[in-house]
């Protein structure tokens, strides 16, 4: 059985839920639907069916609610995963191929699950990206502000980060042996490609290589972080003066005065960041 997790709060969420049940209809398929109030509860449901030896998900939301599903498995072994992205960003979408809305659906209905890597965070998984750097600067900002759209929020923490941000001084370890010390403007560790709602900090990372694609962007003066951010945007990063891009199977990325990373564009609490890819581990519904 398909067992949808919707986020009610996603952006588009409300919008493709009749589409899907119509399409769902017309396929004869046995599902079933869950729309918590909020996280917690959504993440207790998906641990309580995993637990009972349920193994097909499917998130309709964006990267937030596919991370949550991630990691409320109790197991991983015989986990089928689809995602309807309908979401702010939807980022690990556009690295996994899967298209916007109800069309994603025929992926999960016709397609096959495919071996896709995750990283593993020790207490937690990412699908996507994790790191630290401006990026946490601007959802914590984000998180502080009580009005406004979440593309509203982050434009204009975003903006407020540009004019604030003074760097975290870090420490990464790559596979146990090369170290890395400077003062980071973004450290990213990639399994997708885009953060941020589109932006492609790598647009060289593949979702299913059995690597690390690990970005270290020192902080430039800040006259020239405008600029940087430009070509940033513009799926630049890798090929910056400024940016060290290694393939690597594990990396410890140590902050000297950050308190928070972020997986997937959620935050959380931690000074130190360690991440290890695991190969094809999780099966996904993705092109």
């Amino acid at each position: 059985m398909l067992h949808f997790i919707v986020n009610p709060h996603a952006k588009n969420a409300k919008k493709v839920l009749p589409a899907l049940k119509g399409r769902l209809a017309e396929a004869d398929a046995e599902y079933d639907l869950f729309e918590g109030e909020s996280r917690e509860e959504a993440i207790a449901h998906v641990r309580a069916l995993s637990e009972a030896g349920e193994r097909q998900f499917v998130a309709v939301g964006g990267d937030g609610t596919l991370n949550d599903i991630v990691n409320a498995l109790t197991t991983l072994e015989g986990v089928e995963l689809g995602l309807i992205p309908a979401g702010t960003g939807n980022d690990f979408a556009e690295a996994a191929g899967i298209p916007f809305g109800e069309k994603a659906l025929d992926l999960i209905l016709s397609g096959e699950a495919k071996e896709t890597d995750y990283l593993d965070c020790g207490t937690h998984r990412s699908l996507n990206i994790a790191g630290l750097g401006i990026d946490v600067d601007v959802l914590e900002r984000c998180y502080r502000m009580k009005r406004g759209s979440d593309k509203g929020k982050y434009f204009r923490a975003l903006l407020s980060s540009l004019f604030r941000y003074k760097g975290q001084r870090v420490k990464v370890t790559v596979d146990g042996e090369r170290v890395w010390e400077h003062t980071a403007f973004i450290v990213a560790a990639c399994n997708g490609r885009q953060f941020g709602g589109g932006i492609p900090i790598d647009p060289l990372a593949k979702v299913d290589d059995g690597k690390i694609d690990l970005l270290l962007i020192s902080l430039p003066k800040r006259w020239k972080i405008p600029f940087y951010l430009v070509k940033l945007m513009h799926g630049k990063a890798p090929d910056l003066p400024i940016t060290e891009r290694v393939l690597c199977d594990e990396a410890v990325i140590e902050q000297t005065d950050g308190e928070y990373i972020q997986l997937d564009g959620e935050l959380l609490p931690a000074k130190v960041l360690t991440c290890r890819v695991v190969h094809g581990a999780l099966k996904i519904f993705r092109g």
